[in-house]
């Protein structure tokens, strides 16, 4: 019974959005209802902690649709003033052909804003240029997703490792740069093959003809374009640290996809667009390039400036702080809100200034706001359910009947039952971190000190095992629930999100399972 019950905030969203294919709001409002049930008869957690653990969860809630809102109405902006028409002029002058285009927008330049941001804001940015460019929002919505794992270890900065790290014993900067360098040791062998694997979801789920043909055809392409990504990685991995690896790969991966794609290299000379939406209009813009990418260019600037330089990143995190501490007396149920910290702060910042410096007129922005917090209504529902599970879950080691916490049990359930594999378990124990909590960083806080441990235990290489567990975590996010609603709402699929997680839930196995066996086989 106690294992059901940990277990429930697994089976039960995978139930009612997967398999009975309920949209989020309604499956995950189940789920949550259900989860707090068991938590109180069950687990024996107390009243005030579950309504504390709830309310965290809806405070977490306004965090994340801040930056929804603001990766919205960048969006909505940047499509009145004519800047989205001008960005994709640019994608197709470099290549018509849509699995170039995949690669390049949801791979290369996700990665680059995952090193930048995190929390979710490459699916909620690349998924609506992928739209602009003909992809359906499905397609779209699922190669964002996808495409955001490899970067993820290295997301916001190295926040994953450094602060999903940050509670082990041998805490500091030279361990974490030997874990680093091991993730990207071990993902030249798997997330070399990501861009390759979004062709293959391309043409086969969302082609028309799904021909294998047009994976062929651009193989060598797809697997120089995921070695130069990986082992740029490796590479600034071993002589910079783990803090700027997904910026610099991301940036290296634009610059070398580009010019290739430019030239033709290593691509068949016919296009594929056998994907394309029907009624797609190429909208020709007069908008000079540079001025349309200057709002992209300095989201990335800002980023950086708010995360690296000392006084800005103090200033940021200090100057509206709307943190709940303590919520209902409670220590240690604590949600943290830094607001011109947040990625949402940045977006919206740039979409502000991105009017001025198209110059347009300031109601494009008040317009596309309006049409942004009208598009959010059911991701909202659809969050504060998975949230309130969330923290039901992540605060259940505060009970009456002294029991671990379900994350926690879970892991201690696995460990003893099959320990003598670990190395190919550990990746799916980040799995399930990040598909619960919808964090790469959070999934690796709760189960590094597992981790740690039955690598101890077990005698097992110590970097090799927590780089698993942050390899897992990032192959989670393919998954998790809370992205999975920001993904469809950015595209117009709420409701929907059982549909994405059925197309990506195959590749969350699969990678989890590469990376595996590559430790198994090579550490």
């Amino acid at each position: 019974m106690l294992l059901l019950t940990a277990s429930a905030a697994i089976i039960f969203p995978f139930l009612f959005l997967v398999i009975l294919r309920m949209p989020a709001k309604k499956g995950m409002s189940y789920s949550a209802f259900l989860v707090v049930v068991l938590a109180y008869t069950v687990w024996g957690m107390e009243e005030r902690v579950i309504a504390a653990s709830v309310l965290e969860g809806a405070h977490k809630t306004l965090t994340i649709l801040f930056i929804l809102f603001g990766a919205i109405v960048l969006l909505n902006t940047l499509r009145r003033t004519g800047a989205v028409d001008r960005i994709n002029q640019g994608f197709r002058n470099i290549s018509p052909d849509m699995r170039v285009q995949a690669i390049i927008v949801a791979f290369l330049f996700g990665s680059l804003l995952e090193g930048s941001a995190g929390f979710g804001t490459p699916a909620a940015v690349t998924g609506p240029l992928l739209v602009a460019l003909g992809f359906t929002p499905l397609a779209a919505a699922t190669l964002a997703l996808v495409a955001d794992s490899t970067a993820v270890p290295f997301g916001a900065v190295g926040t994953p490792i450094q602060v999903g790290l940050g509670n082990l014993p041998e805490a500091g900067t030279e361990f974490y740069n030997e874990v680093a360098i091991r993730v990207t040791q071990i993902d030249m062998f798997v997330g070399s093959f990501v861009p390759l694997a979004l062709v293959v979801l391309l043409t086969l789920f969302f082609g028309k003809k799904r021909n294998i043909k047009a994976i062929v055809e651009i193989l060598p392409w797809a697997i120089m374009v995921g070695v130069v990504y990986t082992g740029s990685a490796f590479l600034y991995a071993s002589l910079f640290g783990f803090e700027f690896v997904a910026i610099l790969a991301g940036l290296t991966g634009l610059l070398i996809a580009s010019v290739t794609a430019k030239k033709g290299w290593l691509l068949p000379k016919s296009v594929w667009m056998d994907a394309k939406q029907e009624g797609t209009v190429e909208t020709k813009s007069d908008m000079s390039l540079i001025s349309a990418w200057a709002p992209y260019v300095l989201i990335v600037v800002l980023l950086l400036l708010t995360r690296i330089i000392p006084s800005v990143k103090n200033a940021a995190l200090t100057w509206v702080d709307a943190t709940w501490t303590d919520i209902l007396g409670v220590e240690g149920i604590t949600s943290a809100w830094e607001v011109l910290y947040s990625p949402g702060a940045v977006l919206v910042l740039a979409t502000v200034v991105s009017v001025f410096l198209q110059r347009k007129p300031f109601r494009h922005f008040l317009d596309a706001s309006r049409e942004s917090l009208l598009s959010m209504k059911d991701a909202g529902l659809a969050l504060l359910a998975t949230l309130a599970l969330v923290q039901v879950f992540s605060n259940s080691g505060m009970n009456a009947a002294d029991l671990v916490s379900m994350p926690q049990y879970i892991a201690g359930i696995l460990s003893e039952n099959l320990g003598f594999m670990w190395l190919i378990v550990a990746p799916f124990l980040g799995e399930i971190g990040s598909f619960i909590t919808g964090s790469g960083t959070v999934s690796t806080l709760t189960f590094s000190p597992v981790q740690y441990n039955i690598a101890e235990q077990a005698g097992l290489d110590l970097q090799t095992v927590l780089a698993l567990q942050l390899l897992g975590s990032a192959a989670g996010n393919m998954i998790c629930v809370h992205n999975v609603v920001a993904a469809g709402t950015v595209v117009g699929l709420s409701g929907k999100e059982g549909d994405i997680i059925r197309k990506t839930v195959a590749p969350a196995v699969v990678y989890g399972l590469m990376v595996g066996v590559v430790a198994f086989l090579l550490f």
